[in-house]
Formats: structure tokens, C-alpha cells, sequence
């Protein structure tokens, strides 16, 4: 008689909780450097331009590598490549060590910041597509649910200890470090995970190669729903961009009341992927998944119409918890039902597509704020996530009757 799903189930197998340790550790130096690298730069230049070059130096080289790194991923042993970019990530740091002990030029930090976007761009599409190889199928979905809790938990820790050891040093040199040891450790650990091997044939690097991974994407109508609706999803529903004049002049909390709406959406995560993690295995995944980002939707719209602080925690709490059901949900739908030798490809499209959208999302929110203020900028992106719903409901029906996630993959393999 089969066992009942434990909340723990995918934890209990030793190499999926080496790599995720490995991986949290390495989030957190990330999380971490987030915040150091703003602090630093701001503190040398006075520029918000400057801080805007920041996100562009390291998206630039996730936006160029995309199509070449994901064939490598595929066809080269992926933990090596996940390893190789714990080196890029572990050196890029450590040029930002040296300029931070030497007082070095801005210009080389953004230098070091696109080394790091390299590390980036080799370290995502590894990670996901190495995940099926640690872990068993049957506990797949539930470690997607605890990569996710981890993920949520290094967002809210990073930043705060980051934060932290910033105003005892007065200096970011001892995060930069710890950024670069946390990347050498996950180097370290990966070294004790046990990878099941594939049998794929290597393939030549040729456009129509690299272009294999976005053409099963447009076939496979499923995965081209699912990360569509969650590219439109993050790019209308930026409120998170605008946090600090919601703040500031709308519900007058201050910075201390800035960082606890800042932590709520990460804190509804967590919440929810323990329960995820306990009952995670549902049908109707395609409902669940439109009904989680519709009420994305709905919680950002009276968000954006709230005057009370802690209606708007409470909403960016749900947002939250909402936003990680889609999450689980997408990231289990795109690997469950991409073949093993397509996986670093795929992987590095709905990377580059969601990641991005981060971006465009928090530019969309700020742009639309500047002209028509940031209530009209919040509610519509709202409104903007609901028809995005609705619109994807309507053009792929079959996201709608989608049941288990493990179910077969009823397209066919693209060749490449």
C-alpha cells in the first residue's frame, strides 16, 4: 500500500538536500550583494542613474548568452557547468573585494557586475535543468515547492543581514566576501551530489540548435501558455517597483514600514510553499494556476487602492502566496514535460522571458506612475493581470483542463 505524500518527502533524499542547501547558501550571498552592490555604488556616485546601470550590466550578458548557454547546458554535464559558474560568480565578487579595498573606480565594478551577469546566465538554466537528475520523479513537484521556500527565504534574509553587516562595517568589502565564499561553498557541495546520467547524443552548435529550445516552447502550446501568462502577470502586476512611495506618501510608514511591506509577498511565499509542500500534489493544476494568478490580480488592485498599512501587507502577504502556487506550478509544467536533452535550452527561455520581465515589469510601474501617478499605475496593472488571465484562458483552452502536471507530454520532440 503506497505512503501517504510527507511534507518533507523530497528533503529526505540526501542528494536533493545537499544541492538545495548548496543552492540557498548560494542565494543568500546573491540576496546579499543585491544590496551591497546599491549601497556601494550609491555611496560613490550620489546617481540613481548609476543604480539603474546596475540591473543593466548583469541583464545584458543573461539576454545575449540565452540561446548559446542553453545548448551548452544541454550538451555538456550540467553539473560542470553549474559549477563553472560558481567560479565566474566567486571571481566577479572577488574583483569587487579588491575594488572595495583598493577604493577602485565605478567603472570596474560594473566590469566585475557583467562578469557576475555571466556567472548568471550559466548558473540558472543549469540549476533548473539539473534538478530532475537529483531527484526522484515522484517527489519532483514537491522539491520544486521547497527550491521555491528557499529561494523566499534567502530573498528575505539576504537583504536584512545584508543590511546589517553594511551599517556595523559602515563598508560593503565583508558581504563582498561573503558572496564569494557562499559561491565556493555551493562549488564545494556540488562536488557530494549524485547526478543520474543521460544517455543524449551531443549535438553540434549551430543556430538551428541553439533555436531548438524556443521553437518546442512555441509547439508545446502548454509551456507557451504557462509562461506567458506569467511573463504578463509580472510585467502588469510591478507594484513591488513602487513600494517606496507607497511608503513614503501614501501610507506614511517610513522605512521601517517600507521593509515590512517589502518582506510581506516573500513571507506569503513561504507560507504557502509549506503547505504546497504538504499537499502540493493536486489536480486541476491549469485551473489552479489561472485562478492563483487572477487573484494576483485582484490583491494588487485594492493594494494599489489601500490607505491602511496593514490592509496593504495583508494584500502583498496574498499576492505573495499567489504568485508561488503559479510559480510551483510553471516551473514543475516546464521541466515535467520538456524531454531530458532539451531541458538547459528550455530552462534558459523561461529564464530569460520571466527574468526579464522582473525588469520591464518594475520599468512599466515606474513609467506609468511618473505620468498618471502610482495608484492608476498599481490598479491598472492589476485589471491588466486579470484580462491577461481571462485572454490566456480563452487562446490555450487545453491550460484550462490541464489535471496532473506528470501527466505525458502529448507534443512531439522538436529535433534540433
Amino acid at each position: 500500500m503506497p505512503q501517504p505524500p510527507t511534507t518533507d518527502q523530497a528533503l529526505r533524499e540526501k542528494n536533493f538536500l545537499i544541492f538545495s542547501m548548496g543552492s540557498f547558501i548560494s542565494m543568500l550571498g546573491r540576496q546579499m550583494l543585491a544590496v551591497a552592490i546599491g549601497w556601494d555604488i550609491y555611496e560613490k556616485t550620489h546617481s540613481a542613474l548609476a543604480l539603474g546601470l546596475v540591473g543593466l550590466a548583469q541583464l545584458l550578458p543573461v539576454i545575449l548568452l540565452t540561446l548559446p548557454v542553453g545548448h551548452w547546458v544541454d550538451n555538456h554535464d550540467r553539473r560542470k557547468v553549474l559549477i563553472f559558474a560558481q567560479i565566474i560568480n566567486a571571481a566577479a565578487t572577488g574583483g569587487l573585494i579588491f575594488l572595495s579595498l583598493t577604493h577602485g573606480p565605478v567603472q570596474a565594478m560594473y566590469a566585475c557586475l557583467f562578469l557576475a551577469g555571466i556567472g548568471r546566465a550559466f548558473h540558472s538554466p543549469a540549476n533548473a535543468a539539473l534538478l530532475p537528475q537529483v531527484v526522484s520523479e515522484r517527489n519532483f513537484t514537491n522539491a520544486v515547492t521547497w527550491s521555491s521556500i528557499f529561494f523566499q527565504a534567502a530573498a528575505i534574509l539576504g537583504p536584512a543581514l545584508g543590511g546589517l553587516l553594511i551599517g556595523l562595517h559602515h563598508n560593503a568589502t565583508l558581504v563582498y566576501t561573503i558572496d564569494c565564499l557562499a559561491s565556493l561553498i555551493f562549488w564545494g557541495m556540488l562536488g557530494w551530489v549524485k547526478v543520474r546520467s543521460l544517455d543524449m547524443p551531443k549535438q553540434a552548435m549551430t543556430l538551428k540548435s541553439m533555436l531548438s529550445g524556443l521553437a518546442f516552447v512555441v509547439k508545446t502550446r502548454l509551456i507557451l501558455a504557462a509562461i506567458t501568462l506569467d511573463l504578463f502577470a509580472v510585467l502588469f502586476g510591478g507594484a513591488v517597483a513602487l513600494l517606496p512611495i507607497y511608503a513614503k506618501d501614501i501610507l506614511q510608514v517610513g522605512p521601517s514600514g517600507l521593509g515590512w511591506l517589502q518582506m510581506a509577498p516573500s513571507l506569503g511565499a513561504i507560507i504557502m510553499g509549506l503547505v504546497l509542500a504538504r499537499y502540493g500534489n493536486f489536480r486541476n493544476s491549469g485551473k489552479w494556476l489561472l485562478y492563483t494568478v487572477a487573484g494576483f490580480g485582484v490583491t494588487t488592485i485594492v493594494f494599489g487602492l489601500s490607505t491602511h498599512f496593514w490592509l496593504s501587507f495583508f494584500m502583498l502577504f496574498l499576492a505573495g502566496a499567489c504568485d508561488n502556487v503559479s510559480v510551483v506550478i510553471r516551473q514543475a509544467l516546464v521541466l515535467l514535460r520538456t524531454p531530458d536533452e532539451m531541458r538547459g535550452r528550455v530552462s534558459a527561455i523561461n529564464y530569460v522571458f520571466i527574468g526579464t520581465s522582473n525588469e520591464l515589469g518594475g520599468f512599466e510601474s515606474g513609467t506609468v506612475a511618473y505620468f498618471l501617478g502610482p495608484v492608476f499605475s498599481v490598479v491598472f496593472g492589476g485589471f491588466a493581470t486579470i484580462a491577461t488571465v481571462i485572454a490566456t484562458a480563452l487562446l490555450w483552452p487545453e491550460l484550462r483542463k490541464l489535471d496532473w502536471l506528470h501527466e505525458p507530454n502529448p507534443n512531439p520532440k522538436v529535433q534540433s
